[in-house]
């Protein structure tokens, strides 16, 4: 598996119950606290495994460091991405880092599937359900943070960094035990994007069901001032053409559509009479899921935005 279809990472098949994935995934920082960036930082890159269906077991630093970047904030950012590896049963066995003027940093992760049991984001079927598992927003909150920290609640922006800094571990051990025929993490593509990438390679239409959503209810607000990050006005071209939106929904909630997302949840599709029973469990562990649409043959349209 590469990247003909826009999967989350690489898969190469070493025998018949072993097959490798490799991701690699960084960006600068997007939070001030260092410990907190490192975190979020591996949060992110580790996530691609547990969208492919796999178990991540080792990885290596990626990391630019700008000569006026002081040792003990560089090693807080490589003590937050140790111990989010540690938590995700990862082993940060090396890395790689050069001077630069931004500083940058991610994981280079490896992690093991049985071949049988690979999930891609092209194998959605007409008549699954769709299940994301963290809320949307995140975007658009973080944007006006950095516009004006003053006009975002404290509690709220506390709970976004808590939300990118989770990782996506805990909906994977629930839906390991579920008959799964899709999955993909939402991050930069936004859920609009990520669901067309999904939908095209499985050659179906994706409905999203907007108000069923969980999202932060200040980024409609913040949406609503024009707070939004350039990356979601990307996304929209990225996918025109292949959306039809006749729902009416306020267009503060379509922006929370294609909005950027790091460190996002991950998004499932698997059949419809097993979407309660997993939606329970995945709340039983504590991970914030919603049931955010469902899959039909393919039509005009590869994403239809519903109420």
């Amino acid at each position: 598996m590469g990247y003909d279809k826009s999967d989350d990472a690489s898969v190469y098949k070493i025998s018949e119950d072993t097959a490798v994935i490799n991701t690699t995934d960084f960006f600068p920082p997007i939070v001030d606290d260092p410990y907190l960036f490192g975190q979020i930082a591996a949060a992110n890159a580790i996530s691609d495994v547990y969208a492919m269906g796999g178990v991540p077991k080792l990885a290596l630093n990626v990391m630019t460091v700008p000569k006026s970047l002081d040792m003990d904030t560089v090693r807080e950012i490589l003590r937050g991405g140790y111990d989010k590896a540690m938590e995700a049963g990862v082993i940060i066995t090396g890395g790689h880092t050069i001077n630069s003027e931004e500083p940058i940093y991610g994981l280079a992760v490896t992690g093991f599937v049985h071949p049988d049991k690979v999930l891609s984001n092209s194998a959605a079927r007409p008549g699954d359900a769709l299940i994301l598992t963290k809320r949307l927003g995140t975007g658009i909150i973080t944007t006006a943070a950095k516009a004006d920290a003053d006009m975002v609640d404290s509690q709220v922006l506390e709970s976004v960094y808590a939300q990118m800094a989770t990782l996506n571990k805990y909906a994977a051990e629930v839906m390991a035990d579920f008959d799964v025929h899709s999955c993909t993490d939402i991050t930069g593509f936004g859920l609009v994007g990520h669901a067309c990438e999904m939908a095209m390679g499985s050659a179906t239409s994706i409905h999203i069901q907007a108000e069923g959503l969980n999202y932060y209810k200040d980024a409609m607000e913040f949406a609503d001032m024009g707070l939004i990050p350039a990356g979601a006005y990307n996304n929209r071209d990225y996918t025109k053409g292949k959306v039809l939106n006749e729902s009416g929904i306020p267009l503060a909630l379509e922006d929370i559509l294609y909005d950027p997302q790091t460190s996002g949840g991950l998004l499932i599709a698997l059949p419809m009479d097993q979407a309660e029973a997993c939606l329970k469990r995945m709340a039983a562990a504590g991970v914030t899921a919603c049931k955010a649409g469902f899959v039909t043959e393919a039509d005009d349209y590869e994403i239809y935005i519903e109420k």
